[in-house]
């Protein structure tokens, strides 16, 4: 079975996990387009203090969450300063990355709009999506969509590889 690391970055109380932790990993084995694989979710701690064990997730990592609460403008500024550190730590502007807007379930509080998430997504190139960890909302569309998006990645790195003419790549 492949095995998908996928990174959850933002502030903490935003609804990523039910603690306040300073990380949260767990696996679950599930099955996306009909390929049974397993995803292991790092979920890190948005406190200023832990960047440096930050920088060290984002290393490990295939694919990437920013999330932002819909009801805390706040959560949400604060979201280009993880893609920036991504972008830092991986040295790239390319990698498999979904913004979720969380807790959709609390639409009379809602201080950031559905359409400045789409417009900061287009800004970060990636994909957007709001969700609700509480009623289980779009949350496994937002991890599927990571994992598709790891999925072209890993097929594009193979197709280069091979047009490399790397040996190994071509031992049937």
């Amino acid at each position: 079975m492949m095995l998908y690391k996928i990174v959850v970055l933002g502030d903490g109380g935003i609804g990523k996990t039910y603690d306040p932790t300073l990380e949260d990993s767990y696996r679950k084995q599930v099955v996306i387009d009909d390929h049974p694989c397993v995803l292991e979710v790092l979920d890190t701690a948005g406190q200023e203090e832990y960047t440096a064990l930050r920088d060290q997730w984002i290393r490990d990592g295939e694919g990437f969450v920013l999330a932002y609460s819909i009801s805390s403008r706040s959560t949400f500024e604060r979201i280009e300063r993880f893609h920036d550190q991504i972008t830092r730590v991986k040295d790239t502007h390319k990698f498999p990355l979904m913004l979720v807007g969380n807790k959709c379930d609390k639409m009379t509080e809602r201080e950031v709009s559905r359409e400045e998430g789409m417009n900061m997504a287009r800004r970060l190139k990636c994909d957007f999506i709001e969700t609700s960890a509480k009623t289980c909302v779009n949350v496994e569309r937002a991890f599927y969509g990571v994992v598709k998006m790891i999925r072209q990645n890993r097929q594009g790195i193979e197709i280069r590889q091979k047009k490399k003419g790397c040996h190994w790549c071509n031992i049937v």
